[in-house]
């Protein structure tokens, strides 16, 4: 018998090995697939058009310290106003996204009403449309509001809040006691303050996901600003690196370097605020 058990022992640390070793095997698998592209763009960045054009894209470059194609990526392609546009977008289309979706999901959560169940499938619906359906009719609507070339046609646009963002609220909502919200109308608190001083406080993991998330979309959205804002002193980061792109060739080597440029700022936020990240896609939070 104890025979018997050992035997099953060893039966069940070598699933238990073979299971580890496939689930690192694909976590590595999975980071070699993810690096592969960004290491490639680095490597060109770093490379002369000749050095490019004759030599393998893994291939790492002659010199490491050329940064000739940064300098050039980021003076000719005038990223500095690429990075002001981009960043006077991002902070009121965000914090404004940010308000508004939590206040669908407050009223969403906390309120009974005529119509509520149509709201939510109104929500969903709008995600099932394609956007490129809708392009004509909102170029129109933009056009006629006299925001066509400035800052605010792209950030009307990204001012909508979408189910994602509404979801995110809801999830972090539902583990919220009414409690709170009950006590504090005793108190002789209105709606408002209690979204305001109770809520909005409890929301801040879910309101630093939707931050990263929504973020991350206008960041490296192309589409946009490209269509709405084709002036040059309305470029974007994404639309900057556009005109190293010509009918005669395109100059791969400082796409790649402002490609580089662009990512940075994006990889030091995720890193400073991925444990918010995680937490806000896995847990509700309560004080």
């Amino acid at each position: 018998a104890c025979h018997h058990e050992r035997g099953g022992m060893n039966v069940h640390q070598l699933k238990y090995t073979l299971a580890s070793l496939f689930k690192y095997a694909s976590l590595l698998l999975a980071a070699f697939i993810a690096l592969v592209p960004i290491v490639v763009v680095l490597f060109a960045s770093l490379k002369t058009n000749a050095e490019y054009a004759t030599s393998s894209p893994l291939a790492p470059p002659a010199n490491w310290l050329n940064f000739a194609n940064y300098t050039k990526a980021f003076v000719d392609g005038n990223m500095l106003v690429g990075f002001k546009n981009t960043i006077i977008i991002l902070i009121i289309s965000i914090v404004g996204a940010t308000l508004t979706g939590s206040m669908i999901a407050y009223v969403l959560d906390r309120f009974k009403f005529k119509g509520k169940k149509i709201m939510v499938a109104a929500f969903l619906l709008a995600t099932l449309i394609p956007s490129v359906t809708t392009q004509v009719a909102t170029f129109q609507i933009i056009n006629a509001l006299d925001l066509f070339n400035t800052r605010w046609a792209a950030i009307v646009m990204y001012l909508g809040t979408d189910i994602i963002a509404v979801y995110i609220f809801l999830q972090f909502l539902g583990s919220i006691s009414n409690a709170l919200d009950e006590s504090a109308m005793l108190d002789g608190a209105s709606y408002f303050t209690i979204y305001w001083k109770i809520i909005l406080p409890l929301l801040k993991p879910a309101i630093v996901t939707v931050i990263i998330v929504k973020g991350v979309n206008i960041y490296n959205d192309f589409y946009t600003p490209f269509l709405y804002m084709p002036k040059t002193d309305l470029q974007v980061i994404s639309t900057a690196l556009f005109k190293f792109k010509g009918p005669f060739g395109s100059q791969w080597e400082v796409i790649s370097a402002g490609i580089m440029i662009a990512i940075i700022p994006t990889m030091i936020i995720f890193l400073l605020l991925q444990k918010y990240i995680y937490n806000g896609f896995a847990q509700g939070s309560v004080k």
